[in-house]
């Protein structure tokens, strides 16, 4: 049976269609336009009486939400988590890992692969995301230091054999030695490398660029900048995300990681088609201000969440976020100014270009996965649909 939506602000990659139809059928997309274009064929029809329709949001770094953490390694907690962004309009999402022990990694990989056979009022997991354990000490910030360690080949060969294909990206530090080999050896099995907890120099990350280095895992936090040596200015990975014009930046738009001026500079800076905007949330999220723990209930450490954001307990620095994807369109939109068509943008198409999904998610078009949110002009989600299913929130 054919769904269509009429009267609908659509949402496309260049603007905003003001009043359209869009139709899905057999989980895909099969027609859309303006209203007086649409001709009605007997199928199931949802007036959206003006709310936008836009294409379904995609994550590729959450930790966790609704009180769960992907690391629990528990099917419960993979899927609970996944269930809480679904209602905040995620539709496709990167589960990903902290710094652990290998026994704790491989139990959330054996997780994961349970987790994508239930579809049922589920969010897409696309594939998993390891931030970690080839970190830098230096900008470590939440990580757990005792599990970081260099890279190996037999080490890191060992993980990406045992995930049978789920690594979907992989954030490491790029000037550790043995990475740039790393990144080299396994790029061509379809991950995403991305620099992430690093100390790198720009000329690390050219380096580890022609390797196959795409990406910056959320962009200025734990990472390097400008810096003198010998009275000399050596630029870091900050630097590096704005002179590599082909490099991904990835930003936490919760408004507190990045503050919103800091946001329009980045805007003003960065070509907005390779910036991505993602949560890095917590168990934390979707849930009420109070205790809660960052990473495993088994391995993890105490936090506090207040007022947005996950803290230490003195309260002295972050301790994670605890971002939604729709609380991401709102800071853009509201706060920043950003276009809300161009907003969508980043949290859809541009994750799905970034990942290599593009083809078949992150935009309105024939023939795409019909991944649908509706919300208002305050960001408030209205309905989540995954390929033509509408779940409940």
């Amino acid at each position: 049976m054919m769904l269509t939506f009429i009267n609908a602000r659509l949402v496309m990659p260049e603007g905003v269609e003001p009043l359209g139809y869009l139709s899905v059928s057999h989980g895909q997309i099969v027609s859309l336009g303006p209203m007086e274009s649409y001709q009605p064929q007997g199928e199931e029809i949802q007036d959206c009486k003006g709310l936008y329709v836009a294409p379904g949001f995609i994550d590729l770094h959450t930790h966790g939400g609704g009180g769960y953490d992907f690391m629990d390694g528990t099917l419960e907690a993979m899927v609970g988590a996944a269930r809480a962004h679904l209602k905040h309009g995620t539709t496709t999402l990167l589960p990903t890992t902290l710094t652990s022990s290998d026994e704790e990694l491989f139990t959330v990989m054996d997780t994961f692969h349970r987790a994508k056979e239930i579809n049922e009022n589920m969010p897409e997991l696309l594939g998993l995301h390891l931030e970690g354990p080839y970190l830098n000490g230096q900008e470590k910030g939440a990580q757990d230091e005792k599990y970081v360690v260099l890279p190996e080949p037999e080490h890191y060969e060992k993980i990406a054999l045992y995930a049978n294909g789920a690594i979907k990206r992989w954030s490491l530090a790029p000037e550790l030695p043995g990475a740039i080999e790393m990144i080299g050896r396994l790029a061509g099995q379809g991950i995403m490398f991305s620099a992430a907890h690093t100390a790198a120099t720009f000329e690390h990350i050219k380096e580890a660029r022609s390797k196959g280095l795409s990406a910056l895992t959320h962009f200025y936090s734990a990472m390097s900048t400008i810096v003198r040596k010998q009275g000399r200015r050596v630029l870091g990975v900050v630097e590096s995300g704005y002179l590599l014009d082909d490099l991904w930046v990835e930003l936490i738009a919760d408004g507190e990681h990045l503050p919103p001026d800091l946001l329009k500079m980045i805007l003003k800076c960065k070509d907005h088609d390779r910036i991505f905007l993602c949560t890095d949330s917590m168990r934390g999220a979707g849930m009420p201000d109070g205790p809660s723990i960052l990473g495993s209930k088994k391995d993890g450490q105490e936090v506090i969440v207040e007022k947005g954001i996950a803290l230490m307990p003195d309260k002295t620095c972050f301790a994670g976020s605890v971002a939604t994807t729709d609380r991401l369109v709102r800071v853009m939109v509201h706060k920043v100014g950003l276009p809300i068509w161009e907003t969508v943008k980043m949290v859809s198409l541009n994750p799905a270009q970034a990942i290599g999904c593009d083809s078949r998610k992150g935009s309105l078009e024939c023939g795409k996965d019909a991944d649908i949110v509706l919300f208002d002009d305050m960001i408030t989600i209205k309905g989540v649909y995954v390929k033509g299913v509408q779940a409940s929130i």
